[in-house]
């Protein structure tokens, strides 16, 4: 193989820059051409494509977001968005695609494989919600992102002896309300993956008033409801003073922290290991820090567990 395209796909996450940097130099190492795909899979069948270089990728590594730009595409989601796709593929003699992203982007991924263009996908999303991986990058640096909010808004909380629902990302997966919440001492954490027990959260709120305390934190993942709605059923049922801290799109961005970028740097080494074997069709993952592949379909059709012991764990010391 001598000529790889790359592209980022999907919600942005701090680190992509340095898996498209990892790729692109490490495949000029092995004497490979590189192609960067602007705007996703969008900018396959536009055909967005140029050629990079080593000097393409410099000063990169610490930059959040990515230079590729992602967009999501309905198009591609059908035969014809997909042939235009492969068309431009032939166009520039790209014989494999990196695609970074999360499901969606291995969908397509994937797709593109079934019809005779070999894919590797690296797993970048901050929801860190991608079976067959211990995390994804962008995670770390979210999360990062998340407890420095909470330390903030702490302070608040002390100072005003209110109690705070702190909304984060998460529609389906719950690991940045778990990790943060538990980083952040939090007194209650509510994830989509765990039943919603609103009485439970009630009551551990007036045992800690009952007993002097003056504050608290709760965590709360997007997927399970609305964090302004709930502060609201919360002060209804406790008469304590409550506010609401929605935390939205600042969650992606940022400088990515070292182990995002050491992550992401691994893996889109890996990558281009696995297409120079003539692999088609896996992900690039990791599991007990040790690099992994898995078939895309596997990976698909599994789905990300919450960590069950630190959710358990949060509960214990939050009495």
């Amino acid at each position: 193989m001598k000529k790889i395209g790359v592209l980022t796909s999907g919600g942005d996450a701090p680190g992509m820059n340095a898996a498209i940097r990892a790729v692109v130099r490490k495949a000029i190492y092995h004497g490979m051409e590189v192609y960067a795909v602007k705007n996703g899979f969008q900018g396959l069948i536009d055909g967005s494509i140029e050629k990079m270089d080593i000097g393409s990728v410099g000063d990169i590594i610490q930059r959040g977001g990515t230079i590729l730009r992602s967009a999501r595409c309905d198009e591609f989601k059908t035969d014809e968005g997909q042939n235009k796709g492969i068309e431009q593929l032939k166009k520039y003699e790209i014989e494999g695609l990196i695609v970074i992203g999360g499901d969606g982007s291995f969908r397509g991924a994937q797709k593109l494989t079934e019809k005779g263009y070999p894919c590797i996908g690296v797993p970048g999303t901050i929801d860190n919600d991608i079976a067959g991986t211990d995390f994804t990058i962008g995670f770390d640096t979210a999360l990062n992102t998340i407890i420095e909010a909470i330390d903030k808004i702490r302070d608040t909380a002390t100072s005003h002896e209110r109690t705070y629902v702190i909304e984060v990302m998460g529609r389906d997966a719950g690991d940045l309300a778990l990790w943060s919440g538990l980083a952040d001492g939090a007194e209650s954490i509510l994830v989509p993956e765990k039943a919603d027990d609103f009485q439970e959260v009630i009551e551990r709120l007036k045992r800690g008033h009952e007993r002097g305390k003056k504050h608290s934190i709760i965590i709360l993942a997007e997927g399970v409801g609305s964090g302004l709605t709930y502060g609201e059923r919360i002060q209804e049922a406790t008469k304590l003073e409550t506010r609401v801290t929605v935390l939205g799109h600042i969650q992606r961005g940022g400088s990515p922290t070292a182990s995002d970028r050491v992550l992401a740097s691994r893996l889109g080494a890996k990558a281009i290991d696995l297409l120079l074997r003539g692999e088609a069709g896996r992900m690039v993952g990791i599991q007990n820090n040790k690099l992994v592949d898995r078939d895309i379909l596997d990976v698909l059709s599994e789905q990300h567990q919450l960590n069950s012991e630190m959710y358990q764990l949060s509960k214990e010391l939050s009495i």
